[in-house]
């Protein structure tokens, strides 16, 4: 043991802040499984809880598996996981489980040994290595609109036109992290809002599409109306059975909560372990639970930005923003939801909520900030080590 924390290199904070998170995730998830192992008839919480506990074990596997990795790396790695990507993708949109056919939420798929996975995930993390290794590319350097179309935007497009009929809450967050990369990293704006224009009318012609040929993607854009309008219409709030719930919970932890493991709208509130579980901590560890982990994400984001601005090249840089951002945007949206602050859109509380792909590549992604981290710590021991004439002196003696 003493020799792996020797080895562990990086952001020291970023790693008790996905420590910390992780450790708090097991009492609301083994409380708000009970739920789950009732509609499915299992009878145990306690498998819930192992299979979280496996779940976070292989991800903090992976955040130090990929934190060792010089991060100059992922830059090649970027390019040839993309066209891996888009294969996963094509397979999950014609991959449609028993659970799923009902919504026509074609999300995962299944993979030997490991079970469900959601290619959208790790997705989002390749694109936005992509996206950032391209930046980096061509910063400082002048640029038609027409030259980045292959290079740039016709792999983001892609790749969102596989997630979108599926998945529009996610579709819309990447699509936002990218326009938000790009202005950080220097692309011009003007052509940003070309790129925004043409994601509007892309998404208009859908949304048409699937109305006039309901038969190709049926209840998915009747199921994002219909969320938005429960959204909008304030005197109906009773129709959105989730957010009622959800409210209630929280209404019910008051300040202080009503102790670990005794929510009662856990037994009502669907997707209690992973998408409304910011509600059941809430109502468990009240308000100044809710708080302390709001702080901790941000924490997490203050970190982030310290790193990337600390990294050496520009691809550090932006490399971190791209794939940390998206982690604090989600756990935002996620509580945003709860509160009724957004409308609902399937987001899971990063490292909180259930779920091994999104625990995975959460991990992932941390794993790349701590790389561009351990980066930076190792040329400032490099250059501590040859300022300091006692130890050149002693080498040369």
């Amino acid at each position: 043991m003493e020799a792996l924390f020797k080895n562990i290199k990086g952001d020291r904070l970023i790693w008790a802040i996905a420590a910390l998170l992780a450790i708090f995730s097991f009492l609301p998830v083994y409380s708000a499984a009970s739920n789950l192992a009732y509609v499915r008839g299992d009878g145990s919480t306690f498998n819930y809880f192992v299979k979280h506990f496996l779940h976070l074990f292989l991800g903090f596997a992976i955040m130090y598996g990929v934190h060792r990795i010089p991060y100059k790396y992922f830059k090649g790695l970027s390019i040839v996981l993309m066209p891996v990507v888009f294969v996963l993708l094509v397979v999950t949109m014609f991959q449609v489980s028993a659970s799923e056919s009902a919504t026509n939420a074609r999300r995962w798929i299944s993979v030997p040994l490991v079970g469900s996975f959601q290619p959208s995930t790790l997705a989002s993390v390749v694109l936005m290595v992509y996206v950032a290794r391209y930046l980096s590319k061509i910063k400082d350097k002048a640029v038609t609109f027409k030259e980045t179309i292959l290079p740039l935007w016709l792999p983001v497009f892609i790749m969102l036109a596989l997630i979108l009929p599926a998945n529009f809450s996610t579709t819309a967050i990447i699509f936002t992290m990218v326009l938000t990369l790009t202005f950080l990293g220097g692309y011009p704006i003007r052509y940003l809002g070309i790129i925004i224009g043409t994601g509007l009318i892309v998404l208009v012609l859908f949304v048409l599409t699937a109305k006039a040929f309901p038969e190709l993607m049926p209840n998915r854009v009747d199921t994002w109306i219909s969320r938005i309008e429960n959204f909008s219409n304030a005197e109906d709030t009773e129709a959105d059975y989730q957010i009622e719930k959800a409210k209630i919970a929280i209404a019910s932890g008051g300040i202080q909560g009503v102790g670990p493991g005794k929510s009662v709208q856990k037994n009502f509130l669907p997707q209690s372990s992973s998408d409304f579980i910011f509600a059941i901590i809430v109502e468990e560890y009240g308000l100044v639970g809710g708080m302390i982990l709001l702080i901790l994400y941000l924490w997490l984001l203050f970190r982030i930005v310290i790193v990337s601005h600390k990294s050496d090249t520009i691809f550090g840089k932006l490399v971190v923003v791209g794939v940390g951002l998206p982690i604090v945007f989600q756990a935002l949206i996620n509580m945003a939801v709860a509160v009724e602050l957004f409308p609902v859109t399937g987001q899971t509380l990063p490292l909180i909520s259930s779920g091994g792909t999104s625990i995975w590549m959460t991990c992932l992604a941390i794993g790349i900030i701590l790389s561009v981290s351990a980066k930076r710590e190792e040329i400032k021991a490099r250059e501590e080590h040859e300022d300091n004439p006692l130890e050149i002196l002693s080498e040369t003696l």
